[in-house]
């Protein structure tokens, strides 16, 4: 007799996605994983989506952002990394992913890639250009230390000070400088000493250590600092080999914190040196200048010769000089004078009283001749004028009247001249002017000159 055959499970997709899943979780757990990251994307979230891939196929992956935040290199696409998580099935898709909890470079450590990516960056916006960087003060009041209050880089910057200048203050902002929040510490102590009135330079720096030991001198938010502060700063991290992105963006750098403290302030003993060469070239100098001084005077005592003997060769000079001045005040009076003489004769020769009576001879006939000049014109003028009014006279019509004439007016006196017949009618009144009064008549008839 045949056994039936059992009916077989039908899973819905949830089930069978979800089931996957867990097998997937069982069989491998937390595992790690090389590839090539591409497709990187930040979410608004914070989450970080890429896909992880190799020469042949790509796996989907996410971090989320409670694990995205703690990594301290940037991933980009093209970057070869390692990666810790767990894989899975994405329910909404039903696609394979990984659940990445961690991120390293291949090659490179995370930190140094950090470092490499931190630096490229700020040195593209110019903040390690030397254009940008400010000259440490030479004769500091007060110099404030952003370190760990306890260890041997501030014992060794203090012992530096005292020795080299005591004279200056010293400030001291003690944080912590390694380890979580130790980067925020050191900018903030930075802040706080830009705020303290005195403070003429800063020094921010530790005691070497391993580059997990100094990173937080390698976080953007100590090199931002730095750059914001107002006062000059120098960095002071680690041993001479060491070098940090503090070191970079620094207005100057020193390879110790021993060393920064003498690059901040002046030696006392140097100073002292200086100047006591200085005051020994200033003796020296003096020395030569009274000697260099007396010969000189000796040189012009020796041109000067006894000054007696000057005042005596004076007092004759001065005598020779007043009688050559007599003599020639004398001869410049006598040629005045034969001046004075030789200008009153020609005055009295040609003088104002010789020439006025010349002119008064030149007036007299002047005035003769024009009295006869009027007498002639006058009997020209009465000739002109009889012989004008003789022409006058004879082409006056007063003298066509006198012979017997007439002169006809139409009209009126005031009418015109009637000067033939056929300008008048029969009837007509004219008016008729004679050599001796006038009369008026009427036209009988008229008559014209065939």
């Amino acid at each position: 007799m045949l056994r039936p055959t059992p009916a077989p499970r039908v899973f819905s997709v949830t089930e069978l996605v979800s089931a996957v899943s867990q097998t997937l979780q069982e069989r491998f757990g937390l595992l790690w994983v090389a590839g090539e990251i591409s497709n990187l994307r930040a979410a608004p979230s914070g989450h970080v989506y890429f896909t992880l891939k190799d020469d042949r196929t790509g796996l989907a992956a996410v971090m989320f952002r409670s694990a995205a935040q703690l990594l301290v290199f940037r991933p980009a696409d093209g970057m070869e990394v390692v990666v810790r998580g767990r894989v899975g099935v994405y329910p909404l898709r039903g696609a394979l992913q990984l659940y990445a909890d961690a991120l390293e470079p291949r090659g490179l450590g995370a930190l140094r890639l950090a470092f490499e990516q931190l630096k490229t960056r700020l040195d593209a916006e110019g903040l390690f250009e030397v254009a940008r960087k400010r000259a440490l003060p030479r004769w500091p009041r007060a110099v404030g230390i952003v370190t760990a209050l306890h260890g041997a880089a501030i014992h060794d910057m203090l012992t530096v000070l005292r020795r080299r200048w005591p004279l200056c203050r010293v400030i001291i902002r003690p944080v912590r400088v390694q380890g979580t929040g130790a980067a925020r510490e050191i900018a903030d102590g930075l802040d706080d000493l830009n705020r303290h009135e005195g403070v003429d330079v800063i020094i921010v720096g530790r005691g070497g250590g391993s580059l997990e030991d100094l990173w937080a001198f390698n976080e953007e938010v100590v090199a931002r600092a730095i750059v914001a502060s107002r006062l000059p700063g120098v960095s002071a991290v680690g041993h001479e080999v060491d070098f940090t992105i503090a070191d970079f963006v620094a207005d100057a750098r020193a390879p110790t914190p021993t060393a920064a403290a003498a690059l901040v302030v002046p030696d006392q003993e140097e100073i002292a040196a200086t100047l006591g060469r200085a005051a020994g070239g200033l003796r020296r100098g003096l020395v030569r200048r009274t000697e260099a001084c007396g010969e000189r005077l000796a040189t012009l005592e020796r041109r000067l010769g006894d000054p007696r003997r000057r005042v005596v060769d004076v007092r004759q000079r001065v005598d020779e000089l007043g009688t050559r001045s007599v003599a020639a005040l004398r001869r410049h009076l006598s040629w005045e004078r034969r001046e004075v003489a030789t200008l009153s004769a020609r005055l009295a020769r040609s003088g104002p009283a010789a020439r006025a009576g010349a002119m008064r001879q030149r007036v007299q006939g002047a005035a003769e001749h024009l009295r006869l000049g009027l007498v002639l014109r006058i009997r020209a003028a009465h000739a002109a004028i009889e012989h004008g009014a003789s022409r006058l006279e004879a082409l006056s019509p007063l003298a066509c009247l006198a012979r017997g004439y007439a002169i006809v007016r139409q009209g009126g006196p005031g009418g015109p001249v009637v000067r033939e017949a056929a300008a008048l009618s029969p009837g007509e009144t004219v008016s008729l002017l004679f050599a001796h009064g006038s009369a008026r008549a009427r036209v009988e008839d008229t008559e014209q000159e065939g």
